[in-house]
């Protein structure tokens, strides 16, 4: 063991010895070392989940609450702790209570990116951050590819929320595939390039992740799920939006048009033949009655049912 001030004990693991995950001696290349802060990695069955560092606001949803699924069923989720899809899933993990790993492409005591400090300590404080770099390692573009390859081989399975064709979380996908570990993806639209990773994983073979219950077809997940389900825990990712129950006819007209996926007020003015101004009194007193978000860059979106959220 070594230190570090301000992060801890840092573990220094060396293969077959104490402490080490007997996953990665599947992979072609596996790390000699690796340096763990927090841990020790919590045993699995565990579940990765990964995708696109400029996700959108439903592909970030869909992964807290997948996060948060896994861990209620006491199923760790592995991640790579970047922006976007990583720290949302690890995010909902850590709100239900549950332990996650982020593995880095960096050494231990580097954090990045430098805006998931608080989410490195809280991952450290439950379950366990680490990597095959030496300390000092500074993060560099051809390391994630590599630090990707053993996400894949600490889960049973491996999920791709949102990528596009370019997506390094295909490479984890890839890396699935070679160690034979179960592969799932969340569908998305035709028309969202955010999608066309995932929509070609399908189209290859990866198995459609429409909720969380279908990761029971991978036979160590079937039954911590299932007994979750029985808790009343778990939800679809793609939960419906709130209905518009008793709006007046206006309102019920603008929030028809909306969807989970953010979208600019201009385009919605023009479909329904509304002026800006209209429009933006229909959206306040929307928002105001809990059926819309305002999201950053002026997008809103509809809200998700309040019974279906958690946080």
């Amino acid at each position: 063991m070594i230190a570090r001030s301000g992060l801890g004990p840092i573990h220094h693991l060396f293969r077959g010895g104490p402490g080490w995950p007997p996953e990665l001696d599947h992979l072609e290349l596996t790390p000699p070392e690796l340096w763990v802060l927090g841990g020790p990695i919590p045993p699995g069955p565990r579940v990765a989940v990964v995708g696109s560092r400029i996700a959108t606001h439903g592909g970030l949803e869909i992964a807290r609450r997948l996060g948060a699924d896994l861990a209620a069923a006491g199923i760790p989720v592995v991640s790579g702790m970047a922006l976007g899809i990583d720290g949302a899933a690890h995010k909902g993990a850590l709100e239900a209570g549950g332990p996650t790993v982020a593995v880095l492409g960096c050494g231990i005591d580097v954090c990045y990116p430098a805006q998931h400090r608080d989410l490195r300590n809280s991952i450290a404080g439950s379950g366990a951050v680490i990597t095959e770099e030496p300390p000092g390692t500074i993060p560099a573009p051809w390391r994630f590819p590599r630090r990707n390859r053993i996400i894949a081989a600490l889960g049973v399975a491996v999920v791709v929320v949102e990528a596009n064709d370019r997506s390094g979380a295909l490479s984890t996908a890839r890396h699935a595939a070679d160690l034979g570990r179960d592969l799932f993806a969340v569908p998305g639209s035709l028309l969202s390039d955010r999608s066309a990773g995932t929509n070609s994983l399908i189209r290859d073979g990866a198995t459609p992740l429409i909720e969380t219950l279908d990761l029971t077809a991978v036979d160590a997940l079937a039954a911590p799920l299932t007994s979750a389900r029985g808790r009343a825990r778990l939800v679809s990712p793609a939960a419906a939006p709130r209905g518009p129950g008793r709006l007046p006819p206006p309102q019920a007209r603008v929030l028809a048009r909306l969807g989970t996926d953010p979208v600019h007020p201009d385009r919605v003015a023009a479909a329904l033949d509304l002026s800006p101004t209209s429009l933006a009194t229909l959206l306040a007193d929307l928002e105001l009655a809990g059926y819309v978000r305002t999201l950053p860059g002026g997008l809103v979106a509809r809200e998700v049912a309040p019974a279906q959220r958690r946080g």
